[in-house]
């Protein structure tokens, strides 16, 4: 499932309207000694600094962006460096987008639309990768996949049954409760406009509203309440309430439903023998399958061209290859994807998905040790339940528990929030100081959606491409730099703290964040470009 899931703001929500009506020569690294003693920043971020947040630097801007900007003003320059190809295995991708459309990977292999496998990899007409899910976009849970085989030999069958049952309630109450805080804000919305006689009325208008009555009064206060949320207008606050229904409904009718059955490929999922289905159509199968997107235009949006936003790495192709549905992805799809992108030249691999049942785990990580013979890194989302990942397993990963790693080419990434202190780590992000690796830019990130829009969502699936994005300005700046070597500077590389922070959105959880991940650091741009450069040097 892609990690993009955020239940914990609307669910404060509903608690209280229905209760209580984030050349290097000369250029010197960023000093460290002093990093915990920075002012806390007390000024909310200006509108253009939200939608760059990611990317300012800590030091001069006081939030804990990645240092983007200041290399490229101070290191990059004007230097392209070596085109390096970045596999997003994710979503569809909108490769039309008018802010993707220039930095799409083409397979120049292949004849587009003959019909036939020219390069002889298997994969017919792959022209901008490969799509793994054919048709289909909707999918179970894995666990739900686990109670619908009715195999009760299984030893997680009942630990399934378990979490179903406590997860079937929890989305068909918090339906029902969304539901009707929406028709609350409806009514609201439409009683105060009729008083206002407009639609587009603003929060001044509705604190200057004196009246005796009663059930305008209501509307009002539930209109307070919405602004003090921090939405800008009651329409933002629909918008994002109406968004949660969906995706709850779809959680419901789909990722829950053990009657359903999305798979469309014709393949057995259990059989990693079968590996040639699903066909070369890389593009969403409908607009608000966004999240490949999203990803895509966090690492590689075009930069400067006076469109949207400008991504991580200057000199990227991106290749698609859809296998991650509205749902739990199947582990074959994920081992084949990762195998593909190996065989048809990625050098970096985005990973933003995971779940915490896998039957074939094994070829996952088969897949992840073979892109390491191979000299591919791969960045991988942490997850966004807000738990310790060195007490419960997630997938993929590249170790069995806390155990041996197969590979030194695989980076976990958590979450941060544009605010620099105690609030500094996502709520939702998962972490652990065996199996998360380093920390960046996760919520509140402003990246492209399909048809060439953009907007603004958050998880750990927008900090882990936040870091591809640096793996591939290295790779592409020091292309004799191995993917062990890359991932070594990503994580020695960031800004180390030891702030008291809240984890797990839980303000009764506080913990240094040194103890969080591997490396107790900040994903930073600017000071792994410098240390790349050093090591770049030493071994040519």
């Amino acid at each position: 499932m892609t990690f993009n899931f955020k239940p914990l703001l609307l669910s404060a929500i509903a608690a209280s309207i229905l209760f209580g009506c984030g050349s290097t020569s000369g250029v010197i690294s960023t000093p460290i000694e002093n990093i915990d003693t920075l002012p806390l920043k007390t000024s909310k971020l200006t509108e253009n600094q939200k939608r760059v947040w990611g990317h300012l630097d800590l030091v001069q801007d006081t939030v804990p962006g990645m240092s983007i900007d200041k290399a490229y003003n101070e290191i990059i320059k004007n230097k392209k460096g070596q085109t390096t190809i970045v596999a997003v295995i994710d979503s569809g991708i909108d490769i039309g987008h008018e802010d993707l459309d220039g930095v799409i990977w083409t397979n120049t292999k292949e004849i587009a639309n003959n019909g036939k496998d020219d390069d002889n990899n298997g994969y017919i007409d792959d022209i901008h990768g490969w799509n793994f899910l054919g048709d289909a976009y909707d999918e179970q849970l894995e666990y739900v996949r686990l109670l619908a085989s009715d195999d009760k030999s299984n030893p997680r069958y009942q630990e399934a049954q378990a979490e179903y049952e406590k997860d079937y309630q929890k989305y068909s109450s918090r339906k029902v409760q969304y539901d009707q805080i929406l028709q609350q804000v409806v009514s609201a919305d439409q009683a105060v406009s009729t008083y206002l006689k407009k639609d587009n009325y603003t929060q001044n208008d509705v604190n200057s509203i004196k009246t005796e009555d009663a059930s305008l009064q209501q509307s009002i206060s539930i209109l307070k309440y919405v602004y003090s949320l921090d939405f800008e207008t009651v329409s933002d606050f629909k918008k994002e309430l109406s968004d949660a229904i969906v995706s709850i409904s779809e959680r419901l009718n789909f990722n829950l439903n053990k009657d359903f059955r999305g798979r469309k490929t014709g393949d057995n999922p259990d059989d990693l023998s079968q590996k040639f289905y699903g066909n070369g159509n890389v593009k969403p199968v409908k607009k608000d399958e966004s999240h490949g997107t999203h990803v895509a235009g966090i690492i590689a949006a075009e930069r400067n061209n006076n469109k949207g936003v400008n991504g991580v790495a200057n000199n990227v192709k991106i290749m698609s290859v859809r296998a991650v549905p509205n749902g739990d992805e199947y582990d074959k799809d994920v081992a084949l994807a990762i195998r593909y992108a190996v065989d048809n030249g990625a050098k970096v691999i985005n990973t933003s998905f995971g779940k915490y049942y896998s039957p074939h785990s094994d070829w996952v990580r088969d897949a992840i040790a073979y892109a390491g013979q191979k000299d591919v890194l791969i960045v991988n989302a942490a997850g966004n339940e807000g738990i310790d990942l060195d007490k419960k397993d997630v997938y993929p990963n590249d170790a069995i528990g806390t155990g041996l790693e197969v590979a030194n080419n695989f980076i976990t990434v958590g979450s941060l929030d544009p605010v620099y202190g105690s609030k500094m780590v996502s709520g939702f992000s998962n972490y652990g100081k065996i199996n998360v690796d380093v920390f960046a830019p996760g919520e509140d990130i402003y990246s492209t959606f399909p048809e060439n829009e953009y907007e603004s969502i958050g998880g750990t699936s927008m900090a882990s491409p936040a870091v591809a994005g640096i793996a591939a300005l290295i790779r592409s700046q020091y292309p004799n730099l191995t993917a062990t070597q890359v991932k070594q500077i990503i994580v020695d590389s960031g800004l180390p703290l030891t702030t008291k922070v809240i984890v797990g959105g839980d303000a009764n959880n506080v913990q240094s964040f040194s103890v969080l991940s591997k490396s107790g650091r900040i994903a930073n741009a600017y000071n792994a470009l410098i240390m790349a450069e050093k090591i770049s040097k030493n071994i040519q």
